[in-house]
């Protein structure tokens, strides 16, 4: 295995290409109790539409979603999650556009239950009356999401920015499109992409690196598949498809996002140096120390219910930023005349510089959290970056770099916004 030392914020990474395509990658934390991995597949709601073999596949929405809640299943009746929670372990999965991934932590028993978590992920087992049962236990699962006010404003502004490509749709996909997955369907995405080839391992904690890649081969082999090719459709206007839409529900207070789509770098570290300009970008436009927060949540405009973000996923970059407010056309004035303020007079460079130590301080905080650090690795392995370079690449960020992204992703044409308002509104 290849040995990294990152000297600067005191990590060791081992890391190797397996014969069969799995990219590994293991964080040695000597003395610690907690062990933690992550099988991850690259693979999420996003991948409708793929090519394997020479063929074209298209597949329903929520797909992915569905391949998770039945991996758990054996072949022999078990449950993998009761077996490895039986054993001390704390397992769980998430599904998000982009990718699946499947993870534990434990303090004994680790390589054991590294062994069920490798074994269970890459054991399809789906009948057709397990899956008609999962299809009524997910579609009350859809249900509630739909009733979710939060999830409904995410939703509409996903829409309102896209016009073809999946990630406009639910991640649990609808209903109606479950309805249409066979067991057939789940044996043939699973046989696509859960290939190791099309996978990562990332493993942190009092562990031994060369044990663990002896346990990946003797579990999953050393044949290599093809990986498939995704096909997210025709590409994307850089404006959005609506720019204001509204609904009501029942909420206190109105909800609102504001979103824009971003230019993507495909991959490697300027994949990476993309994130995380955004991430200090949007923590000098808006971030709690802002003058453009300061002022709207001085006036009652905004609350402390109030975020920013940047997701890229599925090849799209999106950003978003939203909360509470009673008049959210306002707050987007506002934000239009702060970005405007930016191009005319740049960003102040002593508040650049105290938001880019904030930025590193917290980087470096989530250097003890496990479950970020491997599933950073994991997301950083499938874009082509290693996710432990993002303290050297944040330092080497420039006041200018900020000021070009906040001028291009947040340009008056290119925002929408999306409200939920109250019922009596």
């Amino acid at each position: 295995m290849d040995r990294r030392e990152y000297t600067n914020i005191g990590e060791v990474l081992y890391s190797s290409v397996l014969p069969n395509g799995l990219r590994l990658n293991v964080v040695p934390k000597a003395g610690f109790s907690t062990r933690y991995a992550v099988f991850a597949t690259n693979y999420g709601g996003a991948h409708r539409r793929f090519s394997l073999d020479g063929k074209t596949v298209d597949t329903p929405a929520g797909v992915a979603h569905f391949l998770e809640h039945k991996m758990f299943d054996l072949p022999n009746g078990d449950n993998a999650l009761n077996i490895l929670s039986a054993n001390g372990a704390d397992p769980n999965a998430f599904t998000s556009s982009g990718v699946t991934c499947y993870y534990f932590s434990c303090t004994e028993g680790f390589e054991e239950n590294l062994r069920m978590l490798l074994h269970f992920v890459s054991t399809p087992y789906f009948t057709a009356e397990t899956v008609a049962k999962e299809q009524g236990i997910i579609a009350q699962e859809i249900r509630m999401g739909e009733d979710s006010p939060d999830s409904r404003v995410y939703y509409n502004l996903m829409e309102q920015l896209y016009s073809c490509h999946p990630i406009r749709d639910r991640v649990a996909g609808t209903v109606e499109s479950i309805a249409q997955i066979s067991h057939e369907t789940l044996y043939n995405c699973h046989r696509a992409f859960y290939a190791p080839s099309n996978m990562a391992l990332c493993v942190e904690g009092d562990v031994d690196p060369a044990a663990i890649e002896r346990i990946a081969l003797e579990v999953l082999g050393t044949d290599c598949a093809p990986v498939p090719r995704a096909d997210f459709g025709a590409p994307e206007s850089p404006l959005p498809a609506i720019s204001v839409r509204r609904e009501t529900m029942e909420v206190s207070s109105p909800l609102f996002l504001i979103g824009s789509k971003l230019d993507t770098e495909k991959s490697g570290e300027a994949a990476m140096r993309q994130r995380l300009v955004s991430r200090l970008a949007l923590r000098m436009l808006c971030g709690a120390s802002s003058p453009f927060y300061s002022r709207l949540y001085a006036q009652g405009i905004l609350n402390r219910n109030f975020d920013y973000d940047t997701d890229f996923s599925a090849g799209t970059g999106t950003l978003i930023i939203g909360g509470e407010s009673p008049e959210p056309e306002k707050v987007l004035r506002e934000l239009e005349q702060e970005v405007e303020q930016v191009r005319l007079h740049g960003l102040d460079e002593g508040a650049f510089l105290r938001a880019k130590r904030a930025t590193l301080g917290s980087t470096l905080r989530a250097l003890e959290d496990f479950e970020n650090v491997c599933v950073s690795l994991a997301v950083g392995l499938f874009d082509g970056y290693c996710a432990l370079d993002g303290m050297a690449v944040l330092e080497s960020i420039s006041r200018r770099e900020c000021e070009d992204f906040i001028i291009r992703a947040l340009s008056s044409q290119k925002l929408a916004l999306s409200i939920i308002e109250g019922k009596g509104a």
